[in-house]
């Protein structure tokens, strides 16, 4: 579903992802992104959340912490990351934005409790009073005064499996009274999540009753003398979203998927954002009728029912072929692709070989795969060039030769 959206509004970058594997400079298992268009996207957003007065918070979890992306998203405006886990946490930072959201969705380990407070994040959430404790005495060792967001929930919420956790919302003041008692800590808002999410019957974004709750919280806290609560809602953000957030109070936002234009919402409807990300493959060999691509990072976020997954193959922009392909079930590793040789629609005296090149378009999560990631500049200009290649936890793998060659790896 992706790669008919990227053929149609980003096609360069699909041909920008087969010249620089063909020439050597990407390798199979990569997730490619457009830097530029990332740029342009995070600007439209950082636009509209400056109109609206919102505070926007990148999540990178989905592009594998890539700094090149890092700083393209700074480029645009903007300037602070939400770190999912202290991989995010440490990588975000290394690639120079600032802290901006710690502890949610993930909180901080025990251990790690120290090296999060010396990052100084602009809001770390707490599910509990516990970890309140940790996190307030880690920031009072080094003389801080943390600002606390409570997670909050309401039996009428809904959550991820796994993602469960927080404060009753009806215990809010008593809540913010109690995180206020920390030496090294202070309450300073309140956050859930989804707060939207994108509804398959009508094709758009819809609230949640978590974002009801983000709205009864807030009001309960204002009617108590709390002023300037700071309200964070995620969920499926992009600028289209970010009016109906703000309607409802929010004041910080944390665009992810919005950034390389692959929320469900760009699936279905031309938004702002372009679509700025693709996985790059590379045929291994052929079998019974079916090419094998590398595999490593095909993992498909589930955000639509099962659909029909195909593939840009060949070995130059202008001789591919669209082929049907197969992916691994969510519980194999994914050591390969396959391509169905049996059914090519328009591929017509072409044939399939070891070192074609394999483009898959769907919505990524990099991070919790073993694949590379890559920015690419120039890919609009027709003057594509690899700005580094990294791993998908954001430490560096390879980076290019300064000199124009094809690089070293590091």
């Amino acid at each position: 579903m992706f790669l008919d959206l990227l053929r149609r509004r980003n096609p360069a970058l699909i041909d920008a992802a087969i010249v620089l594997h063909q020439q050597g400079e990407l390798p199979a298992n990569t997730y490619v992104f457009d830097l530029d268009a990332v740029t342009a996207n995070a600007a439209a957003i950082a636009a509209e959340a400056s109109r609206l007065g919102l505070t926007p918070l990148a999540m990178t979890k989905q592009f594998g912490r890539n700094p090149d992306v890092c700083r393209a998203v700074l480029a645009g405006g903007i300037e602070a990351s939400v770190a999912v886990d202290m991989a995010c946490a440490r990588a975000t930072t290394r690639a120079g934005m600032r802290l901006g959201h710690l502890g949610h969705l993930v909180q901080v380990p025990a251990a790690e409790a120290g090296e999060a407070a010396a990052l100084a994040p602009d809001h770390w959430t707490v599910f509990s009073h516990e970890k309140a404790r940790g996190a307030a005495a880690a920031a009072a060792a080094i003389g801080g005064d943390q600002a606390f967001l409570a997670r909050i929930h309401d039996p009428a919420d809904q959550f991820y499996p796994g993602h469960e956790g927080g404060f009753p919302a009806a215990e809010i003041r008593a809540v913010a009274d109690a995180l206020n008692s920390f030496d090294g800590g202070h309450f300073a808002g309140i956050t859930t999540f989804p707060a939207l999410l994108f509804d398959q019957r009508s094709a758009a974004v819809v609230p949640t009753h978590n974002l009801a709750t983000l709205e009864r919280a807030a009001a309960e806290l204002a009617a108590a003398g709390y002023g300037d609560v700071h309200v964070n809602a995620p969920g499926t953000t992009s600028a289209a979203t970010l009016a109906r957030l703000a309607d409802s109070g929010a004041t910080h936002v944390e665009p992810g998927h919005g950034l390389t234009g692959t929320t469900p919402l760009h699936a279905r409807h031309d938004l702002v954002e372009l679509p700025a990300g693709c996985y790059l493959s590379e045929v291994s060999h052929v079998y019974g009728g079916r090419a094998y691509c590398f595999g490593g990072g095909m993992y498909v976020d589930p955000v639509f029912p099962d659909y029909d997954v195909r593939a840009v193959v060949g070995r130059a922009p202008e001789a591919t072929d669209l082929v049907p392909a197969e992916l691994p079930p969510p519980q194999a590793i994914d050591y390969y692709g396959q391509l169905d040789l049996t059914s090519r629609p328009g591929g017509a005296g072409r044939t399939v070989d070891a070192g074609d090149s394999v483009v898959f378009g769907f919505r990524f999560q990099a991070f919790v795969t073993r694949a590379y990631t890559a920015g690419v500049t120039g890919v609009s200009s027709g003057r594509p060039r690899v700005a580094g290649l990294w791993s998908a936890d954001g430490t560096p793998t390879w980076s290019p030769d300064p000199a124009g060659g094809k690089g070293a790896h590091q």
